[in-house]
């Protein structure tokens, strides 16, 4: 994302294969700092090239002592680049340092901190205050190792932090990046700056100004189409690609019957009016639904649609004469994550079509420019740039689009029946002043049909779902608690007003152990 225009302080975060690495990052850009993740294998000669003004050693889910344990550079040690490790990361610091570390300790949930001093990490806290933290370990550090001293505990942990006594290197056993550590954001943000340094200078008018010069760079005096969805992720990039190049971008929204109601007249209204971009509007639908005949598997049907989106992107731009080069996509991390492991060894959940259905061999180098960018971050930088609350505020929506909301065929029928329904929760939701309170809200047609009754008749009908979640970042979510007259009133509606639905259920699962999105 920042590439050779970076001058901010930043941070890397090595990833031991936590499930929380990428919570680190999150709660570090929080902060108006720059860091990335990157595989904790990384050697000192890198490290020094990527110049970070401090590191973190994310947790774990191996033992320091088993035999392919991940582990790092003994010199990083004596670097003198500030350095905190968390969990997994405290017990490697423990481990290269000569220390002991305990085995088959497990402790998982919140925990009481005894906190011994008020300094470094633990700036703002009182001597002997206890604070709670959260814990998911199997091992653990008794002693700190030789030059170092204990500043923390708790009932299990006789030694839950410790610090070096002549360099600026940190461990703490417990995860300061999870919500359920209470004051964590405060812990992570003394690291930061009271031990490490850090200007907080990472902002999206920075991040915009960089990425425009990064996107010049790559793309030269060659010509981008982009995939215009209308999401919010589609729109960010487009238009950073269009301040980048102007009218050498070609935006191409592909109506391939896959989105929401009145999608495409919004599309064309916002880019042909507001911003004055070359968009080609692409009939796609036959093409699209022909190809999704038949197919069932989530994965299946992510792998059709991304593969046709490429098709059609080359079809498109050849007749329109562009003899582009570059494919601009709005590829968020979160969705690089659940495709594939940042470096450590965790698994992936799903594929998404922007990130893994693609084929390996197409005729467009991509231009991603919020590759590393958290969903809200990139509606600060829609906002900076001046995109309609309309667009910037709207909930998440999939790259495969409906697709994945009809579990089963997907056919026009099926489409129709759920586009409507999920046109009246979305309308039901904004009319009771709920929707800048969710995540995301969206419907989901099952494939059941339930017995019902209306009008004196008996029906055997569809089944839909309603899903709302809140989140901070899309990697963790929370089912939205719904005041019952709401979910009433938007059950009646679509009964009543969507013909093939008779009953309508609401999902109460958070992330983990769920996925926000069914398929």
């Amino acid at each position: 994302m920042v590439g050779e225009h970076e001058r901010h302080d930043r941070v890397l975060v090595l990833d031991f294969g936590s499930q929380f690495t990428q919570l680190i990052a999150r709660r570090i850009r929080e902060e108006r700092v720059y860091c990335e993740i990157h595989p904790a294998g990384r050697d000192l000669a890198w490290i020094r090239e990527w110049d970070p003004t401090a590191i973190i050693l994310s947790g774990g889910p191996t033992s320091v002592y088993d035999d392919d344990a991940p582990t790092a550079d003994p010199e990083l040690l004596t670097s003198g680049i500030p350095l905190l490790g968390i969990c997994y990361g405290m017990q490697l610091i423990a481990h290269l340092e000569g220390a002991d570390v305990q085995h088959g300790k497990r402790e998982y949930g919140r925990a009481e901190l005894a906190i011994e001093g008020s300094n470094g990490l633990f700036a703002g806290f009182d001597g002997g205050e206890t604070t709670t933290v959260w814990c998911s370990h199997g091992d653990h550090v008794d002693r700190p190792p030789e030059g170092y001293e204990r500043v923390a505990s708790t009932a299990s942990l006789p030694t839950a932090a410790f610090r070096a006594e002549d360099r600026p290197i940190w461990g703490v056993q417990f995860h300061p990046e999870v919500a359920h550590t209470h004051r964590g954001e405060e812990i992570l943000s003394n690291f930061l700056f009271e031990v490490a340094g850090c200007r907080p200078t990472w902002t999206a008018g920075a991040f915009i100004d960089e990425t425009v010069q990064s996107i010049r760079d790559q793309v030269g005096e060659g010509t981008a189409i982009c995939g215009l969805s209308g999401g919010v992720d589609s729109s960010v990039a487009a238009v950073l690609v269009h301040r980048a190049i102007g009218d050498r971008l070609t935006c191409i929204f592909v109506d391939h019957g896959l989105m929401r109601k009145h999608e495409r007249q919004q599309v064309e209204r916002m880019f042909r009016s507001h911003y004055d971009m070359n968009l080609v509007v692409e009939e796609a639908q036959e093409l699209f639904l022909g190809r999704l005949e038949g197919v069932t598997d989530p994965e299946r049907k992510r792998t059709v649609i991304g593969n046709t989106f490429i098709e059609v992107f080359e079809a498109t731009a050849a007749r329109e004469g562009t003899d582009a080069r570059f494919l601009v996509q709005g590829t968020l991390y979160p969705d690089v994550i659940e495709s594939h492991s940042a470096g450590g060894p965790s698994v992936t959940i799903k594929t998404h079509h922007n990130v893994g259905g693609l084929p390996e061999e197409m005729p467009f180098d991509l231009v991603e420019p919020l590759r590393d960018l958290f969903k809200d971050e990139v509606r600060q930088v829609g906002r900076e740039l001046g995109l309609p609350e309309e667009f910037v505020g709207r909930h998440p929506f999939p790259g495969p689009g409906l697709a994945i909301r009809i579990l089963g065929d997907v056919t026009p029928e099926r489409l129709q029946v759920l586009r409507d329904a999920d046109a009246i929760y979305l309308e039901e939701i904004r009319e009771a002043g709920l929707y800048d309170e969710i995540w995301q809200a969206f419907a989901v047609l099952l494939p059941v049909q339930s017995v019902g009754v209306m009008g004196d008749a008996r029906t055997y009908e569809n089944v839909l779902a309603l899903r709302a979640v809140t989140s901070r970042d899309g990697m963790t979510a929370d089912w939205f608690h719904f005041p019952h007259e709401v979910l009433g009133r938007v059950s009646t509606r679509i009964i009543n007003e969507v013909s093939g639905i008779n009953r309508v259920t609401y999902d109460v699962s958070s992330k983990p152990p769920a996925t926000i999105e069914w398929e």
